[in-house]
C-alpha cells in the first residue's frame, strides 16, 4: 500500500471518529434534555392532578362533610354491616400508613381510624392529604367529621405525628355495596429549602 493511500485511509478514520463524537454528543444532548423534561414532568404532576380532580370531581379535597350537632339524630342501621378498608400513597421521603388495615362497622355509626406519619427529612415541610373513594358512588355517603384532609399539615424535621379521622356511613348507602376503600394520598406541597437554610 503506497503512503498516499495510507494517508487517505487514516484522514477517513479520523473523519469517521470526528463524525461519531459529534453524533455522540448530539444524542446526548438529546438524552439530557429529555431527562430535564421528565424531572419537570414529575414535579409538575401534583398541580397537573389536582387541577384534573378539582375540574373532574374525582379525588378533590372536600371541606368538612358534617358536623358534630348533624350526628345526634342519625339512625344506626343494625342489621348491616360495612367493611372500610384503608389504604395510604405517598409521594416523598416519608412514612404514612393507617394504624388497622380495616374495620367493620354499622351504617350511622360513628368510627375513627388513625393514620401515622413521619417525616423522614431533616427540614419541616408542608403537606396535604387528598382522599379517593372506592367504589366512587360511596364518596357522597362516607361522611368525615373530623381529617387531616381538611387542611395542610406542618410537619417538622423527623417529626411523627398520628391524625384521626373521625366517620360514619349514611344509612341511605345503597345496599349493594358491602366495602368500601378509603385511599389517601399524601405529598409535600410548596417548595423544599435551599441548601444551608434547613429547619425550621
Amino acid at each position: 500500500m503506497s503512503e498516499e493511500l495510507k494517508q487517505k485511509v487514516v484522514e477517513e478514520a479520523a473523519e469517521e471518529q470526528v463524525i461519531t463524537k459529534r453524533l455522540n454528543f448530539l444524542m446526548l444532548k438529546k438524552l439530557v434534555v429529555i431527562a430535564i423534561v421528565m424531572f419537570g414532568f414529575g414535579y409538575a404532576l401534583i398541580p397537573i392532578y389536582k387541577q384534573i380532580c378539582e375540574i373532574t370531581g374525582i379525588n378533590i379535597l372536600t371541606p368538612k362533610d358534617i358536623s358534630a350537632d348533624a350526628v345526634v339524630n342519625s339512625q344506626v342501621d343494625k342489621s348491616r354491616l360495612i367493611t372500610i378498608e384503608f389504604d395510604a400513597n405517598t409521594q416523598g421521603p416519608w412514612r404514612f400508613r393507617p394504624t388497622v388495615s380495616s374495620l367493620q362497622v354499622h351504617p350511622g355509626e360513628m368510627a375513627q381510624v388513625v393514620y401515622e406519619v413521619v417525616n423522614k427529612q431533616s427540614y419541616k415541610m408542608d403537606a396535604q392529604a387528598i382522599p379517593s373513594y372506592a367504589p366512587q358512588q360511596a364518596a357522597a355517603f362516607f361522611k368525615k367529621m373530623e381529617c387531616f384532609c381538611f387542611q395542610q399539615q406542618t410537619l417538622e424535621a423527623n417529626e411523627a405525628r398520628q391524625m384521626p379521622v373521625s366517620f360514619f356511613i349514611d344509612p341511605a348507602l345503597p345496599k349493594d355495596v358491602k366495602t368500601i376503600t378509603l385511599s389517601y394520598t399524601f405529598f409535600e406541597v410548596g417548595l423544599k429549602p435551599t441548601a444551608g437554610k434547613t429547619g425550621s
